[in-house]
């Protein structure tokens, strides 16, 4: 059996992974670059229950406890730690000082306000997107999985049977019994060759600090006060690394035709800039490294469409994992490798997840 995926992102590489680990070959396609887009950019937070009541509730937890399996198991340093999660006000317009509690490592100002701990070391970690993206499919690519730089432009299917026999790769056909698309919000495009639910893209601005050699290793979600008394929430990520990651102000900005298309707003780059200067006085003195955007993958219902297409068989998707993808990963790949190797999920009821339980896209 051959699978072909569709994308060299996050949810891709996992599923490559996955399908190595039970001896399946699968042939990556990625037009742009490994990790290239929002897996590359995102935060990394991970959060064991905060789906808590939603569809992707097994979903979460299940992926939370591979990431703990996968931080033994991949021969590769991704920056992955438990971490506390806390949420923090912080305002331009007054001090908060006094109002809230403080850290135990007390890196933050004094001028903010600790309201509430969100998570706690058995409940939320993080890692770092483009390192982790790649120890994955680097191992797939170990255990016999290949790595294609190209553009999948269509499918073949067998005369009359209603079946994937081959896709088209830069003009020539590759052949394959399965195809997986998992290009993010770009896995609207093969709503061209099948029956796919609309996919959108939200765009969502980022930088990192090099701020040197920190042991802070409480995220923040933040309460944002500018000024003028407009409310924002941004994140604020200490990696193991040293650096500093900050995401906000996402916008609802067409998508780009191609990843390579996508750029950072500079203006709101030097708002999260200023929004952690206000976080702690050092990250204000901290050299900017990466001014960056991405865009997270959305669909109607805000839930992932992950399983076999309808009409085709040997089709299937996993995207729209919005902003728990770097999470949901390791469960999508597990699951979908399960679904296409043995026809079914053990471990999962992937029906809230079909893709046909939204309407089908139409260019």
């Amino acid at each position: 059996m051959n699978v072909a995926i569709a994308g060299a992102g996050v949810i891709g590489s996992a599923i490559a992974y996955y399908l190595s680990l039970r001896g399946v070959a699968a042939t990556v396609i990625e037009r742009h670059r490994v990790a290239g887009a929002a897996s590359g950019k995102s935060g990394g937070f991970l959060a064991r229950d905060w789906c808590t009541g939603q569809a992707q509730d097994g979903l979460a937890r299940l992926s939370f406890d591979l990431h703990t399996d996968l931080s033994t198991a991949l021969d590769a340093e991704y920056g992955y730690r438990r971490v506390d999660t806390y949420a923090v006000s912080v305002s331009e317009r007054r001090s908060l000082k006094g109002s809230g509690e403080g850290l135990a490592s007390d890196w933050i100002s004094d001028e903010c306000a600790v309201h509430q701990q969100l998570g706690d070391q058995s409940s939320t970690a993080q890692l770092i997107p483009d390192l982790f993206t790649h120890a994955l499919l680097d191992q797939a690519l170990v255990n016999g999985a290949l790595l294609i730089q190209g553009e999948v432009t269509g499918v073949v299917c067998d005369a009359g049977a209603g079946r994937l026999s081959a896709v088209e790769v830069n003009g020539e056909r590759i052949d394959a019994d399965a195809l997986v698309i998992a290009m993010g919000p770009w896995s609207v495009l093969a709503a061209q060759w099948m029956s796919l639910p609309a996919v959108y893209g939200l765009k969502s601005p980022s930088i990192t600090l090099a701020a040197g050699t920190t042991t802070a290793s409480e995220v923040l979600f933040l309460d944002y006060e500018d000024e003028h008394g407009k409310r924002h929430d941004p994140e604020l990520v200490p990696r193991a690394d040293g650096e500093y990651y900050i995401c906000g102000f996402s916008d609802d900005a067409p998508l780009p035709v191609a990843p390579e298309h996508v750029s950072a707003d500079e203006a709101q780059c030097d708002r999260l800039q200023a929004v952690a200067a206000h976080v702690a006085a050092e990250l204000g003195e901290a050299t900017v490294s990466r001014r960056q955007a991405c865009y997270r993958p959305i669909c109607e219902d805000a839930m992932p469409v992950m399983g076999a297409v309808a009409g085709l068989e040997g089709a299937y998707v996993a995207t729209a994992h919005n902003c728990w993808g770097m999470l949901n990963a390791p469960a999508t790949g597990f699951v979908m490798a399960e679904l296409i190797a043995d026809g079914v999920s053990s471990e999962l009821d992937l029906s809230a997840f079909a893709p046909a339980r939204l309407p089908a896209f139409s260019f």
